[in-house]
């Protein structure tokens, strides 16, 4: 239950409840709304990484070895449907997602180089100014998933017995990136409040 303050003036209120986020992050999961696919051409030149074997050399050498300086694509999607709760302060949601690369032959085949699991947690504050709906995101956690979801190119390895790429290493540049990357775009977005 809950209860709206009282209006001595003519006014609109609207009340967002967890409900309401819960159910709209819901639909968008079941819809598959929560899906990206990411290519090399799509990163900007500053991003400390590229989409390409070559920059992946220092988490795993053997994809470079293997594909020399090929572009590779990323698959983002969520594994589950966000979850989502209002607080005082802040908005808090726990994202989860998979990542999964892919090197990008010649021939515009798709070989498998990673699949990790990435839960991460957001704390979002909305904020109004004048006419316009927007908010501040930060990153508060990111956790790879404890077993290590790796497959860097499961019949090579196999084969070859090769070793576990650097997770910590990557799970750091994530970090990074979104840091510098994410968090900013995210932060810089704000929607138009529709004035009756």
């Amino acid at each position: 239950p809950m209860t709206l303050p009282m209006a001595h003036e003519p006014m609109l209120l609207l009340a967002v409840t967890e409900f309401v986020a819960n159910s709209a992050a819901f639909t968008y999961f079941t819809a598959g709304a929560l899906r990206r696919n990411i290519s090399s051409d799509m990163l900007p030149q500053r991003f400390p990484l590229q989409l390409r074997t070559k920059s992946m050399e220092v988490f795993s050498p053997q994809l470079q070895e293997r594909y020399p300086d090929q572009p590779m694509e990323l698959h983002l999607w969520a594994r589950r449907q966000p979850l989502l709760s209002c607080h005082p302060d802040a908005l808090h949601g726990t994202l989860f997602s998979s990542a999964e690369a892919f090197v990008v032959l010649p021939n515009a085949t798709r070989v498998p180089a990673f699949l990790l699991n990435i839960d991460a947690n957001v704390t979002g504050k909305p904020t109004i100014t004048r006419n316009r709906l927007g908010g501040t995101v930060r990153l508060t956690g990111l956790v790879p998933d404890p077993e290590l979801a790796w497959t860097l190119l499961p019949a090579l390895c196999r084969a070859q017995g090769l070793p576990v790429p650097q997770v910590k290493r990557l799970e750091t540049l994530l970090k990074f990136g979104l840091w510098l990357f994410g968090v900013p775009r995210a932060n810089s977005e704000c929607y138009p409040i529709p004035v009756p």
